[in-house]
């Protein structure tokens, strides 16, 4: 087998060239007034891999980094090793005992998992005085530590060859990070993965210590956690209590263990010393976390489409999702805490499309992105060498691209299909079975011995996230875009069973027989099919099971087709961002690879901003009632806006405490108050929620946990507007100490005010 040659132009060996371009002054005036700095502070742009960290030392210790950037390349020391992943959100150890701090929202699905009717979490909040107290997380919860990070990208090379098409190569490369991934979890405990980095012209596996058994400890209610609701979401000034605490266990041999009443808290190598001081304006500030994906090296024609089509598409499905959970669940409050997670991440994410469109409407985003095409185009004919080598690359790549947006419509559709919770459950059992029947390093992914536990507990998982009457619902809508889609793309075998059922009464009547005769609703039912055979699939009258076996081949065939597509954009995705950098790098701009879900770090300043005109309408808490946002909010505003209803209800002791001006040691002299929420100029995206906001000394100050509406765009489009939102770390012990009343948390992490004493004597 012919193996490929990667050029010498090596991605990560550019770092130190292209970090380099980074200490360039971007001539940022405001920035420079905040500081006292000369104005040369620079662009703070970049979601960096912790091995490029010493390679912006310099920018980074005039901005105001104490720490050595040497150090915090080590991902089992200080402070990387105190950073975590939940599994989507980001979080970090602050005691010595295994105590997580996260975003409320983070929590939010393990908050309502344990709330009932009697005993609603979600709005009266939740301490545990003890550790005998402490709740079990949602099923599924964990807590991922970093603990190796090595580069495999030669290996994964090795088993590739110029002449594989899609479907081989996708298959020689899953085959190959099986290989890698089974090799590293031969250490018990440990999850493994491998990821790519700059469209997989790199590969690295990582190694985490999967810790199983995750327990809530405290979370403050709603009206604090989530005070705004959707209506703040994404907005500044912003006024969002959104943190929350989780505890890490392992079992009595200090092992990952799952749920057990002897297991102990986990005792993390390091973890985090929570400042008493949060951070004032121009200070520096860095965040570390596990951000999901950006897309800012996507082509023109992808950029077209996501803004033009599916962000406009999307918006519509989620707000008429969520508008159909909010009118099935009506009336019934265990149906509204069941889905109530649910609906918040609609909400949520139909607001990002919303602002993504507005946001892309006031850009020149496809300009610039179709310019710097004609501009690789025309670097690429003048220079020979670079002609032999990309002469057809931009060509090839809009022409798969062009591929997979043909049947767009018909994939999204099919995506949410299994939005019914009985028949995602019947097509994964199915599957399962299927899959069991060969040897576990030939089995799909999410279908191998590894990940059984997983499996097991989505199944579990069904029971606090499911009502009939609701998933019917679901399901009835989407099955009506189903019906929308030109006959070319619909699936002959779901297309029978619908027969003459597929709208109006006649679906409902089909639907409901199906709901009533399935047995899938019952949880030990689906537990026991994960160990049924084919033929006993095959031979089930489940209605449920039946339309799975009958859909498979159909989508199977499908499943292939996408696999052999995206082999082929593992061909020419490399090489595109081997001709990105080479490009860039006679610019002088720096390339960080985008977000793909591991460790990173960014950095930047405390500051405000000018938004679009028209934005700031009056004087108000966060503004200067002229044409700026101010970087803090304070309680002032949580008195503003107080309406006593959802979402600006907010509890009697918070209300009591901010008009007795019991601001205690959290006051602000400069604010008057205690500060809230502030803005900063670090890059997050999602994932990066509950992600330590760390100060110089590398102390926890706050938790990112939104971007403004302004920035909306930044997966795609870094600018001068975008900022973060954070939860300052005062206005959390505050709340914490004056009006939850979490002195056991606040003495465990060291920062009781009698411990804060004692330190200062010392």
């Amino acid at each position: 087998m012919r193996t490929i040659k990667r050029s010498s132009m090596l991605v990560l060996p550019l770092a130190a060239a292209l970090l380099a371009a980074c200490d360039k002054p971007a001539g940022d005036k405001q920035a420079a007034a905040e500081t006292g700095k000369p104005d040369t502070v620079v662009s703070t742009e970049g979601m960096w891999m912790p091995s490029q960290l010493p390679q912006l030392s310099g920018k980074l210790k005039d901005l105001g980094l104490e720490l050595d950037p040497k150090t915090m390349t080590d991902l089992t020391e200080f402070p990387m090793n105190a950073v975590i992943s939940l599994g989507g959100c980001t979080a970090s150890f602050v005691s010595p005992e295994g105590l997580v701090v996260t975003n409320h929202h983070c929590a939010y699905g393990s908050i309502s998992y344990n709330s009932t009717e009697d005993n609603d979490l979600l709005e009266n909040g939740f301490l545990a005085k003890s550790l005998d107290e402490e709740l079990p997380a949602a099923p599924g919860s964990r807590v991922y530590v970093t603990v190796a990070m090595n580069e495999v990208t030669d290996k994964i090379d090795a088993a590739l060859s110029e002449d594989m098409d899609g479907a081989a190569r996708f298959a020689a490369i899953e085959d190959a990070k099986k290989g890698l991934v089974s090799a590293c979890e031969s250490d018990p405990g440990h999850r493994c993965e491998v990821y790519s980095y700059y469209g997989g012209a790199s590969y690295y596996l990582i190694k985490q210590l999967e810790i199983r058994d995750v327990r809530l400890v405290h979370a403050p209610a709603s009206s604090i956690g989530k005070f705004g609701g959707d209506i703040d979401n994404w907005m500044w000034p912003r006024h969002t209590g959104d943190y929350s605490f989780l505890r890490a266990y392992v079992g009595p041999d200090g092992k990952p263990a799952d749920y057990a009443e002897d297991n102990v808290p986990y005792q993390p190598k390091h973890h985090l010393t929570v400042s008493t001081e949060g951070p004032q304006k121009g200070d520096f500030v860095m965040v570390a976390g596990y951000p999901g994906s950006t897309n800012r090296y996507r082509t023109a024609a992808e950029v077209d489409s996501n803004f033009n089509w599916y962000y406009p598409t999307m918006q519509k499905v989620l707000a008429e999702w969520s508008e159909t959970i909010s009118e099935a669940s009506a009336g019934n409050k265990d149906a509204e805490l069941k889905y109530a997670s649910l609906v918040a991440g609609l909400n949520n994410y139909s607001k990002n499309f919303t602002g993504m469109m507005e946001g892309y409407g006031r850009s020149d985003l496809l300009q610039r992105k179709r310019q710097l095409e004609q501009d690789l185009q025309a670097w690429i004919e003048a220079n020979p060498e670079s002609a032999d080598k990309y002469a057809s690359l931009l060509a090839d790549l809009q022409a798969l691209i062009n591929e997979k947006q043909s049947t767009q419509e018909r994939d999204l559709v099919l995506r949410y299909m299994d939005r019914s919770a009985m028949l995602s459950a019947a097509r994964k059992l199915y599957r399962l079975s299927l899959e069991k029947q060969k040897p576990d390093m030939e089995r799909e992914p999410g279908y191998q011995e590894r990940d059984m536990t997983r499996f097991t507990e989505g199944m579990k998982r069904i029971e606090r996230r499911f009502h009939p009457e609701v998933d019917q619902a679901i399901w009835t809508y989407f099955i009506e875009r189903y019906n929308a889609l030109p006959a070319e793309q619909r699936i002959a075998s779901f297309d029978e069973f619908l027969g003459d059922d597929a709208s109006g009464d006649a679906l409902q009547e089909k639907l409901s027989a199906m709901y009533e005769d399935t047995g899938l609703t019952d949880t030990q039912a689906r537990l026991d099919w994960m160990e049924k055979s084919p033929e006993d699939f095959r031979n089930s009258e489940d209605p449920f099971i039946q339309l799975a076996v009958s859909m498979y081949e159909d989508m199977h065939v499908i499943e292939e087709k996408d696999k052999a597509m995206t082999g082929s954009f593992a061909q020419l995705r490399p090489r595109y961002m081997d001709l990105l950098i080479a490009y860039y790098k006679e610019q002088g701009k720096p390339v960080y690879p985008d977000a793909n879900g591991s460790l990173r770090v960014t950095y930047g300043l405390v500051k405000g901003y000018t938004p679009p005109a028209g934005t700031v309408k009056a004087p108000a808490d966060g503004n200067d009632g002229k044409d700026s946002f101010v970087p803090f909010t304070t309680l002032r505003g949580i008195q503003a806006k107080y309406t006593g209803e959802d979402p600006f209800d907010a509890p009697q002791a918070l209300l009591d405490a901010i008009e007795e001006k019991a601001y205690g040691r959290f006051y602000d002299e400069k604010l008057d108050s205690v500060p809230v929420n502030y803005l900063t100029t670090v890059d997050i995206t999602g994932g990066n929620s509950g992600s330590a906001t760390m100060n110089g000394k590398g102390e926890l100050i706050g938790l990112a946990f939104d971007g403004t509406y302004d920035s909306i765009n930044a997966d795609w489009d870094f600018n001068d507007n975008t900022r973060a939102i954070h939860v300052d770390v005062e206005y959390m012990l505050w709340v914490m100490e004056k009006v939850d009343g979490a002195h056991n948390l606040l003495e465990e992490m060291g920062v009781a005010e009698e411990s804060v004493a004692a330190q200062a004597a010392d």
